[in-house]
C-alpha cells in the first residue's frame, strides 16, 4: 500500500485494487438522545446541505479507524463530549448514492444513538455549525438533511404498532 497526501496533508491509502470499481465512502453519525429529544446542528460553510439541520456529530471514517472509533471521535471533536464505544447503539446502515453522480457520491452511513456521554455538548466547529439545539422527535425543525430525516422519522416511529428501524436502508437508488 502507498500513502498519498493531498492538500489536506492527511494520508489516504490506496492499493489500486478498486480501480475497476466505484469506491464507497463510509461515515458515522451519532444522534444524542434524551427524554424524547434529539440534538441537532445547523450546518453552515461546509458546501453540503448548508442551512439544513443534521446529526450533531457526524463525519467520515478515517484510514485505519473503525466506524465506532469514528463515531466517538466525531462526538469529541464536534461537541466536546466523550461517548464510551459501549454506549453507542447501532440504529441502521444506509447505502446511498446520487443516481448518475460521481463515484465519490457512493456512501455507506452508519447511524448510532447514545443516551450516555460525559460533558456538555457545545459547538466546537464554529465555521461549520450555526446552531446546536435539542428538538422533540415530534417537532423536528425544517429543513433536515433528507437522508438523515428518514432515520430520524424511523427512530420516532420505532415501537409504534410493532415497527422498528430497518437494519439496512437505501437512498437514491
Amino acid at each position: 500500500m502507498s500513502a498519498t497526501h493531498g492538500t489536506t496533508g492527511i494520508a489516504t491509502w490506496d492499493d489500486g485494487s478498486a480501480g475497476h470499481s466505484f469506491r464507497v465512502v463510509p461515515a458515522a453519525y451519532v444522534f444524542l438522545r434524551r427524554e424524547g429529544q434529539v440534538l441537532l446542528q445547523l450546518r453552515q460553510g461546509t458546501g453540503f446541505r448548508d442551512g439544513h439541520w443534521s446529526a450533531a456529530a457526524a463525519g467520515h471514517v478515517e484510514a485505519d479507524e473503525s466506524v465506532r472509533e469514528a463515531a466517538v471521535r466525531e462526538a469529541r471533536e464536534e461537541l466536546g463530549v466523550v461517548v464510551d464505544p459501549a454506549d453507542l447503539v447501532p440504529v441502521t446502515t444506509m447505502h446511498r448514492g446520487e443516481p448518475g453522480g460521481p463515484a465519490l457520491e457512493q456512501r455507506v452511513d452508519f447511524f448510532f444513538t447514545a443516551t450516555r456521554w460525559t460533558g456538555s455538548p457545545q459547538i466546537r466547529e464554529q465555521a461549520k455549525v450555526a446552531d446546536l439545539r435539542w428538538f422533540p422527535f415530534v417537532a423536528l425543525p425544517e429543513p433536515v438533511v433528507p437522508h438523515e430525516l428518514v432515520v430520524l422519522r424511523a427512530l420516532h416511529d420505532e415501537g409504534r404498532h410493532g415497527t422498528r428501524v430497518p437494519p439496512i436502508l437505501t437512498d437514491g437508488f
